[in-house]
């Protein structure tokens, strides 16, 4: 009995099998094949339901190749899938990211890069391409006119050998960008300052390890700007959490920068010769982007961030075009635009900057050489670290801020030497808020909507 069931399973199998033509273009279900693929090579592929409706395969037994990942990559690709390998035969099924290449494509294109140039002229040549291009694709050449609003600042509130004060600071018309400035609470003579844009970790500039990094550099004797996200913190007042997943999110925390670098530019206590800025994650590649832009900033910190197969994998830092400027160009070439301008690029282990130390850091040493300072980068990785901005971090940026800038490091050391982070007072949300606690102090011109938004651009 078994052996005429078997017979018959082989048979339906067969007729099943041999039904496919080319008349029919050899479909099958895409949830059929994975399983095919399966079987066939002993592995395990994790796919969503959503991406496995309706969806049927072309061509399927033609598709398959002698290993998995290449079968993997013929069947997925016209659906604009891809897959990722999470472990040892095991694999997941993902929509496809323009922003995420794979390491080896990430150091092929970088290596092309690199071969447009060969000194400091033919170099400075490209940059000239490049500068011009990344402006107009973040639709701010030229720059907006500023709103004549005066920034709103709240109450100094007095900690430990440093202030805080928070400020909103119109950047479009009813567009407000808030934070907070910290300042050392003794100032002689002109000090440098620190733009430091937070990353898309929750809380964003609230979290406490974003609060030691700013109280920490104004103890140093630096004035530190922290300030939101488009459309995280108070900036939530006005728009929608997924407006920060739309592409002006990009151009809009541009403008926010120039505006607070414009505000600190002014300032009396400001040595203009001495204005930085770092941030962790996609502040990071706002780092980047921000360093590239503008001369003003004289030593940047991107931490956690950089990457040649990694462009960033929200709008705010791939949403507009940038990485198609001057024919094409990545996050590690724009990094390079800082030079000889004093870097360090902090990377680690668990993300897309794993391959720092290897890959991306030799392109910017050589990068430097041109101009005769290789040793105006450096790279600190960690890799046992995580993907966050924790003080295994913040203290190398802290000694390379104080030699960059002259200050005496140990201003924040205890009397062991150590850098002591136990003197910052870590405030709870609502004191870091400008417009109140459910946003009645917000202006009457604010405007509300990413629709709004839009029409300032139009």
């Amino acid at each position: 009995m078994k052996r005429i069931y078997l017979s018959v399973l082989l048979a339906c199998i067969a007729v099943a099998m041999f039904a496919q033509t080319s008349d029919n273009q050899y479909r099958k279900p895409l949830k059929d094949v994975l399983k095919e693929v399966e079987q066939k090579f002993g592995i395990t592929v994790r796919c969503p339901d959503d991406l496995l409706k309706d969806r049927i395969v072309n061509y399927a037994p033609w598709r398959f190749r002698t290993d998995a990942e290449s079968t993997l990559t013929n069947i997925l690709t016209p659906f604009d899938l891809k897959w990722q390998k999470e472990k040892d035969k095991q694999y997941k099924v993902k929509k496809y990211e323009y922003y995420r290449w794979t390491v080896e494509d990430g150091k092929a294109n970088l290596n092309y890069l690199a071969s447009l140039y060969n000194d400091k002229e033919s170099w400075e040549k490209r940059k000239a391409e490049i500068r011009p291009c990344l402006w107009q694709a973040i639709k701010l050449s030229p720059i907006p006119a500023k709103p004549y609003s005066k920034p709103i600042l709240t109450p100094i509130r007095s900690m430990d050998g440093y202030t805080v004060q928070n400020i909103a600071m119109e950047v479009l018309p009813g567009v407000y960008v808030c934070g907070s400035i910290y300042r050392p609470a003794k100032i002689k003579g002109k000090i440098p300052a620190m733009l430091c844009p937070t990353g898309h970790w929750f809380d964003a500039r609230y979290r406490p390890d974003h609060q030691y990094q700013c109280a920490m550099l104004a103890r140093l004797g630096v004035i530190a700007v922290s300030y939101d996200l488009f459309a995280w913190g108070e900036s939530g007042l006005q728009f929608k959490y997924e407006d920060h997943q739309r592409s002006l999110s990009m151009t809009v925390q541009v403008l926010n920068t120039l505006r607070l670098l414009d505000y600190i530019s002014a300032m009396k206590d400001v040595d203009t010769n001495r204005i930085g800025i770092t941030g962790g994650s996609g502040g990071g590649s706002h780092t980047v982007l921000i360093t590239a832009l503008d001369d003003r900033i004289k030593l940047s910190v991107p931490v956690v961030s950089l990457s040649c197969y990694m462009y960033g994998g929200c709008p705010c830092e791939s949403g507009m075009p940038i990485h198609l400027c001057a024919g094409e160009t990545n996050n590690v070439e724009i990094a390079a635009m800082a030079a000889p301008r004093p870097q360090l690029v902090i990377s680690d282990g668990s993300d897309w900057s794993d391959h720092l130390p290897e890959i991306e850091y030799p392109y910017l040493q050589r990068m430097y050489a041109f101009y005769g300072k290789p040793d105006l980068v450096k790279n600190v990785h960690l890799p046992n670290g995580k993907h966050d901005y924790n003080d295994t971090k913040r203290f190398p940026m802290y000694e390379f801020v104080a030699q960059h800038f002259n200050l005496d490091i140990n201003k924040i050391k205890d009397k062991d030497g150590k850098i002591d982070e136990s003197k910052v007072t870590i405030e709870k949300n609502p004191a870091m808020y400008v417009f109140g606690d459910k946003g009645e102090k917000l202006p009457a011109n604010a405007i509300k909507g990413y629709d709004q938004l839009e029409k300032l651009f139009k």
